[in-house]
C-alpha cells in the first residue's frame, strides 16, 4: 500500500487530495498544527481514515518525526498562509509559513526518506505583473505580493533541492481554483456566500473591491488530481495547471447573482479599502504542457463551477437558519 504525507489537510486542496489518495487505496498521513479549536469541517467525511500527525511547517524537527513516522512514498506539501490580501499586514508570518516552511519540508524529506515523491503547491500569483499572455512554465515571475514573493522562494527552493539533491520534487503552478470548501476570505466564495445570504434575506448588499481584476478559476478536484498525475512521471517537473479561460470579477458576479434570479447592480458597491496595494490585473494560464505530458484536462467549467458553489451555500445558510429557528424554539 502507498503511503501519502499531505500537509494543509485540511484545507480545500488538501481535503480533496485525500479523498482523491483513499479512494486509489493509499494510506493517508495529514499534518495537523496544535490548535484550540481544530476546524475538521472539510474533511468531516474521511477524518477516521486519516492517520494524524502533530507538526508544525516552522518546526523542523516536528516535520522530521512526521516523516520519519509517515515514511511516505509521496509528499504533498500544500500547507501555507495561504490569502493574498492577508500578506501584506503579515509579510513576516507569510514569509515563514509559505517561503521557510518549505525548506523545512524538502529537508525533513531529504534528511529521513529522500527517495519520497515530493510536491510543492506554486501559484500564478507568482507571475504578478504579467511577462506575457498567456502564462507557461516559462514566463518570467514578477509578484505583486508578500504572498507572490514568498510562493516564488518556495518554488525555487524545489527546483534547487530537486537539482543539488536529485530529488523527485515537482512544483504544480496552480491558477485559481475554487470549490464549495473554499474559505470565506476568497473573492469567489465571499461572492456565493453573499448571494445566498441575500437571496435568503439575511443581508442586502455585498462589499467589493476591483471588478476588472481577469482571473483563471477552475474547480479544486480537478486540479488535485494534476498533483498526483505529476508524482507519477518517471522525470520530476513542473506544470501550470488552469483552464485557459479568464473571466472578470464582474462576470463572477453576474454568473453567481443571476443564477438566483437577482441583478448584481442592485447588491454590489466598491470599498476602496478592499483594493490591494498592488494590483495583478490578469492571469491566464497556459496549461499545454500538462494535457500533453499529464494527460490531465479540467472538467468542470467556470458557470458549473459557480452554480455549484451558489448551491452549496443557499444549503448551509438555509441549515442555519433552521438551526436558529429550533434554538429559539
Amino acid at each position: 500500500m502507498l503511503k501519502a504525507l499531505i500537509t494543509g489537510v485540511t484545507g480545500q486542496d488538501g481535503s480533496y487530495l485525500a479523498e482523491f489518495l483513499l479512494e486509489k487505496g493509499y494510506q493517508v498521513f495529514g499534518l495537523r498544527r496544535r490548535t484550540s479549536t481544530p476546524n475538521y469541517e472539510n474533511v468531516a467525511g474521511i477524518k477516521e481514515k486519516i492517520h494524524w500527525l502533530s507538526g508544525d511547517l516552522t518546526d523542523l524537527a516536528s516535520l522530521i518525526e512526521a516523516v520519519r513516522v509517515a515514511d511516505p512514498d509521496e509528499v504533498y506539501n500544500l500547507g501555507a498562509q495561504s490569502y493574498v490580501a492577508a500578506s501584506w499586514p503579515q509579510p513576516y508570518a507569510t514569509g515563514m509559513m509559505t517561503a521557510m516552511a518549505v525548506t523545512n519540508m524538502l529537508e525533513a524529506v531529504r534528511i529521513v526518506k529522500p527517495t519520497a515523491r515530493f510536491y510543492q503547491a506554486s501559484s500564478s500569483e507568482m507571475f504578478g505583473k504579467v511577462a506575457e499572455i498567456p502564462q507557461s512554465e516559462k514566463t518570467p515571475f514578477y509578484p505583486r505580493s508578500p504572498y507572490g514573493v514568498a510562493k516564488v522562494y518556495g518554488h525555487w527552493i524545489t527546483v534547487n533541492y530537486r537539482e543539488s539533491f536529485n530529488m523527485h520534487a515537482c512544483s504544480g503552478i496552480l491558477f485559481n481554483h475554487e470549490s464549495p470548501r473554499r474559505g470565506l476570505e476568497f473573492v469567489t466564495r465571499k461572492v456565493t456566500d453573499g448571494v445566498a445570504r441575500i437571496k435568503l434575506g439575511l443581508q442586502k448588499q455585498l462589499s467589493m473591491g476591483n471588478l476588472e481584476a481577469l482571473r483563471d478559476w477552475g474547480y479544486a478536484g480537478d486540479y488535485v488530481q494534476a498533483m498526483w498525475l505529476m508524482l507519477q512521471q518517471e522525470t520530476p517537473d513542473d506544470y501550470v495547471i488552469a483552464t485557459g479561460e479568464m473571466h472578470s470579477v464582474r462576470e463572477l458576479l453576474t454568473t453567481a447573482f443571476s443564477y438566483v434570479g437577482l441583478s448584481y447592480e442592485d447588491h454590489v458597491y466598491i470599498d476602496s479599502e478592499l483594493v490591494r496595494p498592488a494590483e495583478v490585473e490578469l492571469l491566464v494560464g497556459d496549461s499545454s504542457k500538462a494535457r500533453e505530458k499529464l494527460g490531465w484536462q479540467p472538467k468542470v467549467g467556470f458557470e458549473e463551477l459557480i452554480h455549484r458553489m451558489v448551491d452549496a451555500d443557499l444549503r448551509r445558510v438555509e441549515a442555519e437558519m433552521r438551526s436558529q429557528i429550533v434554538m429559539v424554539n
